[in-house]
């Protein structure tokens, strides 16, 4: 029974086997070649093991496809049936799976960010650890690591803060018309200097934003590089602001608010 049924297949038996080899071959050779690329920097090396894995799943899914073709007619109905319900399920499940995939193989050829390299999504800023084809993964300011499917990260704005570690930050206030505007700037200046963590290179700078009904914003900018204590030094500079302005007698409260409760 089992000669008679290899003696029927025979010369799909040797095409399943030569399509496993030729697939085999294949995913030798480009992957070798990938990893050349990364040898003289053509590519960094977590992509090309990304995009050799990306190959690889492809050639596996051909070979699949070319062998269950030689075998077609062998397949019962109920066989072929269940073949069909199983495969409509998986690929509905995998939809998603396979959605990352792709985002995730954009991700490492278009290179909006590099592993090392400081992003801010969400508002939040984290630093990149691992580019995966699913999945990139993110290490945040309190060392939590956070995994992000790489389908959102194709849909969010992603600021890319690099590997300098600089970045410029700003806080903005609305004192009323009335306020001298030469005061208000110098005053914002001085409370940039109260905090040791501003830099002075690139210097802090004070621009007038807009004209409210009742107000001016001012936004000062600076710059800090100890990324790591953000959230903090951000806290110090509002206390800086906040103190600073109440030293110079200058009144930050939203005028109309301010009007409206005194009347």
């Amino acid at each position: 029974m089992i000669f008679e049924w290899f003696s029927i297949y025979s010369i799909p038996i040797l095409i399943s086997i030569l399509a496993i080899i030729v697939g085999y071959v294949l995913y030798y050779i480009i992957r070798r070649q990938i990893l050349n690329l990364a040898k003289r920097e053509k590519l960094d090396s977590s992509t090309a093991i990304n995009i050799a894995k990306v190959i690889k799943y492809l050639i596996f899914m051909i070979i699949i496809t070319a062998i269950l073709i030689q075998f077609a007619e062998s397949l019962g109905f109920i066989t072929a049936l269940f073949t069909l319900v199983g495969g409509t399920i998986i690929g509905f499940a995998a939809m998603n799976t396979l959605g990352n995939m792709i985002a995730g193989f954009i991700i490492m050829l278009s290179r909006p960010f590099n592993v090392g390299d400081r992003i801010q999504i969400e508002g939040k800023i984290a630093d990149i650890t691992e580019i995966k084809l699913i999945y990139t993964t993110l290490v945040d300011l309190d060392n939590i690591k956070i995994s992000i499917p790489n389908q959102k990260l194709l849909t969010q704005e992603i600021f890319d803060l690099g590997r300098k570690n600089v970045i410029r930050r700003h806080i903005a206030i609305t004192p009323g018309f009335e306020e001298e505007r030469k005061k208000v700037e110098d005053t914002l200046l001085i409370a940039a200097k109260k905090i040791p963590e501003v830099l002075d290179d690139p210097q802090p700078y004070v621009w007038i934003n807009s004209f409210q009904n009742y107000a001016v914003e001012y936004r000062l900018y600076v710059f800090i590089s100890d990324i790591k204590n953000l959230p903090l030094i951000e806290s110090d500079l509002h206390k800086a602001v906040l103190d600073t302005c109440k030293e110079y007698n200058i009144d930050i409260r939203t005028p109309l608010l301010h009007k409206k409760v005194s009347e």
